[in-house]
């Protein structure tokens, strides 16, 4: 049962992705004005009441971050000072969340500062997916529904009928292990890991295998693909070593340069992302599967509205 002092808003990020949630919850974006001046201000107007309401807004702060981040801020902002019950902030990608920790002397950890501004600005709750480093939750104050799209990539993969012994589920790195062997629970596969070292930010090295895959598909897993580096190598690499064809899939499609090139001339069959970013046309590849998390978003905003527990979406493994 649908309530009526529910709305949804989208910032100009997504507004794609905004209005499909709305679709599946049942309820039509509502109307609002954004404006960027000449000199780059951002100028936010809720044009509808929101006074007493729970309101979401569909806002990933993809690029440009900056922009999008502080559009947001000033999105919250508006409504509350227009009264709104709740400002419930959908984030599907969360940027500045690589910045979670201090790895050399006088670093910022700027996703702890991006969760501070949104909590001041007034946001009530975040809603987001697949968060680069889990323990960012911990950064918020206020609580954070963090979503999964594992299942919604696993289930492509079975209904290809990519999973058993002739698949391989690889980690592009030790950090993303974890990761692997949940998907690879999902295929009922074995799972391999690629050992790299990175010899600055958006470069790195393959160094050695971990596992099997001579003679298997090979399926990559990442919470995002920025400049493809890491998998357009791990590929290459795994291919060397026998693999019969290699996919890759992750939640977030960044794709800074030059990372449709690298994609187009890489040996990965397919390439399957979901639509946490809008991608401009010059990034769809004709190997480039998008999902969507529509459904997912609409069935969290469904919960939340409704007082019912968020994480049971992902606790069974439905196949």
């Amino acid at each position: 049962m649908l309530r009526t002092d529910v709305k949804i808003f989208a910032g100009t990020s997504n507004g794609e992705l905004a209005k499909k949630i709305g679709e599946k919850y049942g309820l039509p974006l509502g109307d609002v004005e954004i404006v960027r001046f000449k000199d780059g201000e951002v100028y936010v107007r809720i044009d509808e009441t929101v006074r007493g309401r729970d309101v979401f807004v569909v806002q990933p702060t993809g690029e440009p971050v900056n922009e999008n981040l502080m559009e947001l801020l000033i999105f919250i902002d508006a409504l509350k000072r227009a009264s709104a019950r709740t400002i419930n902030v959908m984030i599907p990608y969360y940027g500045y969340a690589r910045q979670d920790r201090k790895s050399s002397p006088r670093e910022p950890i700027t996703s702890k500062l991006v969760a501070n501004l949104l909590t001041t600005a007034g946001a009530n709750r975040i809603v987001t997916m697949d968060l680069h480093a889990d323990q960012i939750q911990g950064f918020f104050d206020i609580p954070v529904d963090h979503m999964q799209a594992l299942p919604l990539l696993a289930k492509y993969f079975i209904q290809k009928g990519l999973h058993g012994d002739d698949v391989v589920v690889v980690s592009p790195d030790i950090g993303g292990v974890k990761r692997a062997r949940k998907l690879a629970e999902w295929l009922d596969c074995k799972i391999a890991i690629i050992d790299k070292r990175r010899p600055k930010p958006n470069m790195s090295e393959v160094m050695n295998l971990i596992g099997e895959v001579e003679g298997k598909i090979a399926i990559f897993i990442d919470d995002m693909i920025d400049t493809a580096g890491t998998i357009t190598n791990g590929a290459e690499a795994i291919m060397a070593r026998g693999a019969r064809e290699c996919y890759a899939c992750c939640t977030h499609g960044v794709f800074s340069d030059p990372a449709i090139e690298r994609l187009e001339k890489s040996c990965l069959k397919e390439i399957v992302i979901t639509d946490s970013l809008r991608q401009p046309e010059r990034k769809k590849l004709d190997k480039i599967t998008i999902l969507s998390v529509d459904e997912i978003f609409a069935e969290a905003m469904r919960r939340i509205v409704n007082n019912q527990s968020v994480s049971e979406l992902f606790e069974k493994k439905h196949k």
